[in-house]
């Protein structure tokens, strides 16, 4: 697989997470709980951080969530997660952040959207308030602008300098110009304030992938400002989860993003570490990082009229991620192991030595037997009712005798 070759980006620590530079590309989510409600934000923030996400950010809209934040934090660091915590801030982040100190000082990181900081004159106040408070608790920013909430006098004033223009742009290209200059000049705004450039994260979010490839492009091109990447709201399902990857893969590829996030709409009571598994999906696909084993399986034809190869495949996906919190901490390298589950003899062996370990179902018709296959080499064949007990624990004894201890690896780094 081609190494695809990122963009210099300045460094920023998150609390301990390093964002841009030659670092990975983080993956982080947002909680959708009552931030005032401390027990329950905690508790879905570990459930982010349990998932893989590396920064979860969280709504800091009234004084109740504000005064609520340190609690969050002691909890979710009371369950063992160092999770770095962001506050999003929107329209009274200055006053916020101002009243209650030690939700500044908790907070490893501040969102501040530059359309939503207030109009004419106190745009700028606001604005530099809120740096203050950064510079004063050594917090790091992102200035995340969104084409929903976009600086209307900075579109009205571009909106006026196109019309005088003898050949105008339309008007999508000048809200994408618009889009692109909110970010860079709050940004070199916030550091005529005093912030440092590595202090400093830019984001500027649309829904649409074409604009956001297009805006991505010119923000990279422009400076070297590490970059969060995201669709916004990108909808349900299938078509947020096939947008989001459209759309990030491309940028991806082309070296552009320094930490991801993927915004989902859950269904109703749904999981919401859903937007953290695609975002790691995306990145593991694109072979940028590895994240949990990978599993294989065919889908399906006229020969395999069986549905034990597709509820295997579901069961052993499953398995591989809720083991994955307690692999990662027990055995190095494990994320990067290739599972093959497939449901017949045409493409099932062949795919199965390919893999770390896999295995090939019968098919219609075919002798009922499956066999096993592990670094390549036939090891057992398997049949009967215990064909997934079975090969789970083939599984785990490959796991436990291949990969090093997650100790061992540290002493000999």
């Amino acid at each position: 697989m081609a190494k695809i070759n990122r963009r210099d980006s300045v460094a920023v620590n998150v609390g301990g997470v390093r964002v841009g530079g030659c670092q990975a590309v983080v993956v982080q989510s947002m909680t959708n709980t009552d931030t005032a409600d401390a027990l329950s934000t905690a508790e879905q923030i570990v459930q982010l951080a349990r998932a893989g996400s590396e920064m979860v950010r969280i709504t800091v809209n009234n004084k109740e969530a504000a005064a609520a934040v340190p609690e969050i934090v002691a909890r979710v660091r009371d369950a063992g997660y160092n999770t770095p915590i962001i506050g999003d801030f929107h329209y009274n982040g200055h006053i916020l952040l101002t009243e209650f100190k030690e939700c500044a000082r908790a907070l490893a990181k501040y969102r501040i959207n530059p359309g939503n900081v207030g109009a004419g004159k106190r745009h700028d106040e606001n604005f530099k308030q809120m740096i203050e408070v950064a510079l004063e608790n050594d917090k790091p920013v992102r200035i995340g602008v969104n084409w929903g909430s976009l600086d209307q006098a900075l579109l009205a004033r571009l909106m006026d300098e196109n019309a005088r223009l003898s050949e105008p742009l339309d008007a999508q290209e000048v809200m994408k110009e618009a889009i692109v200059r909110s970010a860079i000049e709050s940004a070199q705004l916030a550091e005529s304030y005093g912030m440092a450039r590595d202090r400093i994260i830019l984001s500027a979010k649309v829904s649409l992938v074409q604009d956001l490839v297009d805006v991505y492009r010119e923000l990279a091109r422009r400076g070297d400002y590490a970059l969060h990447l995201g669709l916004t709201e990108a909808g349900m399902g299938a078509k947020g989860i096939v947008a989001s990857a459209a759309a990030l893969s491309i940028l991806l590829q082309e070296g552009i993003g320094d930490t991801i996030r993927v915004s989902l709409t859950p269904q109703p009571n749904g999981d919401r570490s859903e937007e953290v598994f695609v975002a790691q999906q995306i990145l593991q696909s694109l072979g940028i990082r590895s994240f949990t084993p990978q599993v294989t399986a065919c889908p399906g034809c006229g020969r395999t009229t069986s549905t034990l190869f597709q509820e295997m495949a579901d069961d052993i996906s499953k398995y591989l991620r809720a083991q994955m919190p307690i692999w990662r901490e027990q055995f190095h390298g494990v994320e990067e192991m290739k599972v093959a589950v497939m449901g017949c003899v045409v493409n099932g062996p062949g795919e199965s030595k390919h893999a770390n370990i896999g295995i090939s179902l019968p098919g219609t018709g075919e002798e009922p037997r499956a066999p096993v296959y592990i670094d390549g080499k036939l090891r057992t064949t398997l049949k009967g009712a215990q064909i997934v007990p079975e090969f789970i624990e083939l599984l785990n004894q490959y796991v436990a005798g291949k990969y090093a201890s997650a100790a061992a690896a540290q002493t000999a780094d």
